[in-house]
């Protein structure tokens, strides 16, 4: 199955990523959004719904199911710094 990852970044960031993806997602109800604190990965049904933050960039990737999804996202760059990535389904 196919995952979008949302990157996320804080607002006062200077440069935003440009990215497109056209692919049809799942509704915002079915995200589980991803932080990383020190050694543990803190999850958060739905979307992140911060404005202090925005997305920054987006990652489609390959996971046999939400675990491994998950895991991923874990071990993305922008978690590792404590921010949010959004993982949602993508449909079909």
């Amino acid at each position: 199955m196919k995952y979008v990852l949302f990157v996320c970044a804080p607002a006062d960031d200077e440069e935003p990523v440009r990215t497109a993806v056209t692919a049809l997602l799942h509704p915002p109800s079915d995200a589980t959004t991803v932080r990383v604190r020190g050694d543990e990965v803190l999850l958060d049904d739905g979307p992140f719904a911060r404005t202090e933050e925005y997305v920054a960039g987006v990652d489609l990737v390959e996971a046999a199911d939400l675990d491994e999804a998950i895991a991923l996202a874990a071990k993305h760059s922008a978690a590792g710094g404590g921010g949010p990535v959004e993982v949602r389904p993508v449909r079909g």
